[in-house]
């Protein structure tokens, strides 16, 4: 990235208190041009923020750099006033490519949505789901009685999937997560690894007495019957990252804590 690159710097900021004074504090240092001209989006806020914003200018080829000023920051840099432009300059891109999620309800529409972090199942009412898993076309799982079910990207391995219990996937890993939320039946079912490329598709059984809905990151819909979903290679986000803190690093170290 070069200098000029990083003169035309837009901000966003989610709604909270420090957010917002951050957003007044560095517009007044740094000026602050409308997105559509910037060379690069400096979000303010937490991981939902990331997320949102991500989502936004997906394909756009205008690179997100995150500093946390929200609750969780796991996709954020460390808030600093100081030298912004030099830290744009030295930080280091991540390409990201999301989930494409096509979701059949009940009553024969279909919907469509991306996910940067996983797509979720999750039951609506006070009884289990009951899912079936298909990979590329043949049924892996006949019935899986759970509460639901994550399909999780690797920078998204270690927000859900990981409060699920489930595995930590290295960003540039050719790999996406299944992991099954409070399972019941297989009891001993973990979950599995399958390929990034995989066509992951799953059917509802029963869903007339047990309704479930599918989030794609903060897009839900309910009483689905099946949701199809591949990873979209035609869609990407660029994310920056302070150097020695890249998303990499971030995972890799996350797998050490105790």
């Amino acid at each position: 990235m070069t200098k000029s690159k990083i003169e035309k710097i837009s901000f966003v900021a989610s709604n909270g208190k420090d957010a917002q004074e951050a957003l007044e504090t560095l517009t007044r240092l740094y000026g602050n041009i409308d997105a559509d001209n910037a060379d690069v989006i400096v979000a303010l806020g937490g991981d939902g923020l990331m997320l949102q914003t991500a989502h936004k200018f997906m394909n756009t080829n205008i690179p997100v750099y995150g500093m946390n000023r929200g609750s969780v920051g796991f996709l954020m840099n460390e808030y600093d006033e100081e030298n912004l432009p030099d830290r744009l300059q030295a930080a280091e891109p991540t390409k990201i490519h999301p989930l494409g999620m096509t979701a059949i309800c009940t009553d024969g529409t279909s919907h469509s949505a991306q996910a940067i972090n996983e797509v979720s199942l999750l039951r609506q009412t006070h009884q289990a789901s009951k899912l079936q898993i298909s990979i590329d076309g043949q049924v892996r799982m006949k019935e899986l009685i759970c509460d639901g079910l994550i399909i999780a990207t690797p920078a998204g391995s270690t927000a859900y999937n990981l409060s699920a219990h489930g595995p930590i996937l290295p960003i540039n890993s050719p790999l996406l997560a299944l992991t099954p939320i409070s399972p019941f039946r297989p009891r001993r079912w973990r979950g599995a690894l399958v390929p990034n490329e995989a066509q992951i598709r799953i059917d509802i059984l029963h869903s007339d007495k047990r309704p479930v809905s599918v989030a794609a990151d903060h897009v839900e819909i309910r009483d689905v019957a099946s949701v199809e979903v591949a990873e979209n290679q035609t869609a990407s986000n660029l994310m920056l990252f302070d150097p020695g803190h890249s998303l990499d690093e971030r995972i890799l170290r996350e797998q050490f804590l105790y």
